[in-house]
């Protein structure tokens, strides 16, 4: 197949979870046989407009500052976004330079041919549709989130409105986990091109066996925490759906029953100081280690491996790669599983494989229970993580994953 990806999140920028998943997919999909590429956002102009990446043909346009001519178009909400109406000017100028370089360069002046368009989520949509419609050829929506999701309900109508005529343009829907294929369905996408198909790890990178016993006790004593004492470990971007400030207030009821307790957050964003504030109001301060900046792979493999238990309270998280990156690392992990969670997918939570615990993300008491459940257990969950792991090799490798989106793409392609 000649695969062509509109990605906002594309190496160098990552973000998330979306950057990690096109990062991957596309390497393997390459490692297949087929041809792949990848347009993605030139942060700051300030990039190469043309690379190859682990096989991978990487275009970066470089975008215009559209703000003030889009204004004038732009209705109350969009107006309404203030000084984050640029974010919003920067993806339509990305969407539109990406696609008339496919359109108008790649294809009508270079003559090449592609068999599919697969684009990312609302921040890549426009430019597949633009490019279906000029190209005629089958348009993958890939849904990683939606924004009622994202904003709890809230969000902007403009967004919501790109996403729904996403969903109708496509020939086909592909969603990350069941939870998240039931919310576009009550969203009103349409039922018959919704199809799951999970995200992913690389087991052998995110291996327990890679990190030594010295290195993993080096980085718990690097953060203040004593070889007796438990390390819990959050990791996410520092939000409201991502529920860092619940766990927090659940922290007084672990530390009552397991007062060697400590819980290492890493990740940035705007409840940075909320979160700092909540934890000395609670007078926690001394068992809440904040670090408050993005790390790279390596870093995040080694904190995975210094934890003794992941805990990922979202509200809303339609898959969770960090959840695959815990259980490939061997480490129980107590996740939220209400609304739409596909972490509740990952972790099996009773019987004879269970590998962690499900609680109530909105109830800091549930989060405190579920925490307990797995300190109270003689190995703190040691025998869990081995069933963890042994569940990502099992369902959640990237060649499971892109071998069931290759398949996908075969049945819509002419």
């Amino acid at each position: 197949m000649k695969i062509v990806h509109f990605s906002w999140e594309y190496p160098p920028v990552i973000y998330g979870g979306l950057g990690t998943f096109t990062t991957e997919i596309t390497k393997k999909q390459v490692e297949c046989g087929n041809d792949v590429t990848v347009f993605s956002l030139n942060r700051d102009n300030a990039l190469a407009t043309s690379d190859q990446l682990n096989g991978v043909e990487v275009y970066r346009p470089k975008t215009l500052d559209l703000s003030i001519p889009f204004y004038l178009c732009a209705d109350h909400d969009l107006r309404a976004w203030g000084s984050y109406f640029k974010f919003f000017a920067d993806v339509l100028s990305y969407n539109i330079m990406s696609a008339s370089q496919l359109v108008n360069v790649l294809v009508r002046k270079n003559r090449r041919s592609f068999s599919i368009v697969d684009a990312h989520d609302w921040l890549g949509i426009m430019g597949g549709m633009v490019a279906k419609k000029e190209l005629n050829i089958p348009l993958i929506f890939h849904v990683h989130s939606t924004e009622v999701g994202r904003s709890v309900g809230r969000g902007s109508h403009t967004i919501k409105d790109i996403e729904f005529e996403g969903g109708q343009s496509a020939d086909c829907i592909i969603t990350v986990s069941n939870a998240m294929a039931d919310e576009l369905l009550k969203l009103g996408f349409p039922n018959d091109k919704i199809r799951t198909c999970w995200n992913g790890v690389d087991p052998a990178k995110y291996n327990p066996e890679c990190v030594s016993n010295d290195d993993r006790l080096a980085l718990r004593r690097s953060y203040g925490v004593a070889d007796n004492e438990t390390l819990l470990f959050f990791i996410g971007r520092l939000v409201t759906v991502k529920g860092a400030d619940r766990l927090i207030r659940a922290m007084p009821l672990v530390l009552k029953d397991f007062p060697n307790t400590k819980l290492l957050i890493l990740g940035i964003g705007d409840m940075d100081h909320e979160l700092r504030t909540l934890a000395d109001g609670l007078g926690i301060h001394d068992k809440i280690i904040f670090r408050t900046e993005f790390v790279n792979e390596e870093q995040r493999i080694r904190h995975y491996a210094a934890a003794d238990v992941v805990v990922l309270p979202s509200l809303y998280e339609p898959f969770g790669i960090v959840c695959t990156e815990a259980m490939s690392m061997g480490k129980p992990t107590v996740v939220g599983a209400r609304g739409t969670n596909g972490m509740r997918e990952q972790v099996i939570s009773t019987g004879e494989k269970q590998c962690g615990i499900h609680i109530n993300p909105f109830e800091p008491k549930d989060i405190a229970w579920g925490v307990i459940q797995v300190l109270q257990l003689n190995d703190k969950g040691a025998e869990w993580g081995k069933r963890a792991r042994q569940r990502v090799l099992e369902e959640f490798s990237w060649d499971i994953v892109v071998k069931r989106t290759l398949d996908i793409y075969s049945e819509f392609i002419r």
